[in-house]
């Protein structure tokens, strides 16, 4: 493994920002110490968003060493690493990762492609959600009733009053490529405008919800939960006063932070701990995967029943408080879990 002299934080920034090998400190190594080795293959605005100064730093200190994945060399040649950490889309890198992880049992592939997939369309995302039927003395988990529209923008309110929707219903893409314009959300009040819609998308019924979403970042077994503001109560004088469709950029990104908010408390609270290390445990072994977020909302003037209308793979967790401490440890204490297996014969 080769080791580069000391760098600053700054200068370790952006040679992850331009796709270069993240340099490293060689203290622990001289030291004798091992590095755990975490190859990454992101867009370059996902490693500006996510390999952050302050995560460099800490890694550097507990050992770890960030490197990228040059995609234009085989997967083989590269390494040896101990995790991938990776988040793109196209079908030829999922095969690539595919073989590598049957050719390299060992390594830990966060996540595996096949169960990404399952997050890339809205169609499905949210079937494990409404399959768990989740409820206990905390509250119930629910998801909003939706129809799938693939074409014919004509055809929209003859489907929505056969599938019994009731507006206003909220319009959003149904796949999700990790483009800004997959989170787009539209807002259908009348059925008149619905044949402005642009399929293919999803149409889910709007749940008021006091305008405040909680977005559920799960990271293995970790679960931290941060409040954003989101689109407001619909009520008769709306539905009465508007027509069109309104669009909207992705609703829920940091700048609509609500933390600090002066916000109804009824409307603010966190949904229980239990329920959503419930939720999360639930959701990591049907999916499969350990690195996602859930999009919940509290039905208004219900305050045990909520909505998860989105789930998102390796969201943007350099906006989650925190996230440098939560992450390295999550990296460390997956080759502690392998090294037990191993002592263990497991």
């Amino acid at each position: 493994m080769r080791v580069h002299g000391e760098v600053s934080d700054d200068e370790a920034a952006v040679a992850a920002a331009a796709g270069e090998q993240v340099p490293i400190s060689p203290t622990a190594a001289s030291a004798g110490q091992q590095w755990l080795v975490v190859g990454y293959a992101l867009t370059k605005k996902k490693v500006k968003s996510f390999l952050q100064p302050k995560l460099l730093a800490l890694a550097r200190k507990k050992g770890i060493h960030f490197v990228s994945i040059d995609e234009t060399r085989p997967l083989s040649e590269q390494g040896p690493f101990d995790i991938i950490l990776h988040k793109l889309t196209s079908k030829e890198w999922q095969q690539v990762l595919e073989d590598y992880r049957e050719e390299h049992p060992e390594v830990t592939v966060l996540d595996p492609p096949n169960a990404i997939q399952h997050l890339h369309n809205r169609q499905s995302m949210l079937q494990e959600v409404a399959d768990l039927n989740l409820s206990n003395g905390y509250g119930e988990v629910c998801t909003p009733r939706q129809l799938v529209i693939m074409k014919d923008p004509s055809s929209i309110p003859d489907a929505v009053a056969k599938a019994g929707l009731t507006l206003p219903l909220v319009a959003k893409p149904l796949v999700v490529d990790g483009t800004s314009k997959s989170h787009e959300l539209s807002l259908a009040y009348l059925e008149a405008s619905l044949p402005l819609l642009d399929p293919p998308l999803v149409l889910q019924e709007f749940v008021n919800h006091g305008g405040i979403l909680f977005k559920v970042y799960i990271v293995g077994e970790t679960i931290r939960v941060v409040r954003r503001f989101s689109l407001p109560d619909v009520n008769t004088y709306d539905l009465g006063n508007n027509d069109g469709i309104f669009r909207f950029p992705r609703v829920s990104c940091a700048t609509n932070n609500a933390e600090d908010a002066d916000v109804d408390p009824c409307i603010a609270e966190l949904p229980p701990k239990p329920l959503l290390e419930k939720l999360g445990k639930e959701l990591r072994r049907r999916l499969g995967l350990r690195l996602f977020n859930i999009d919940m909302i509290r039905e208004h003037g219900r305050k045990d029943r909520y909505y998860v209308i989105d789930i998102n793979y390796f969201p943007g967790y350099g906006k989650m408080p925190g996230y440098e401490h939560i992450f390295t440890d999550f990296l460390l204490s997956l080759v502690q879990s392998k090294y037990k297996r191993l002592l263990s014969g497991c």
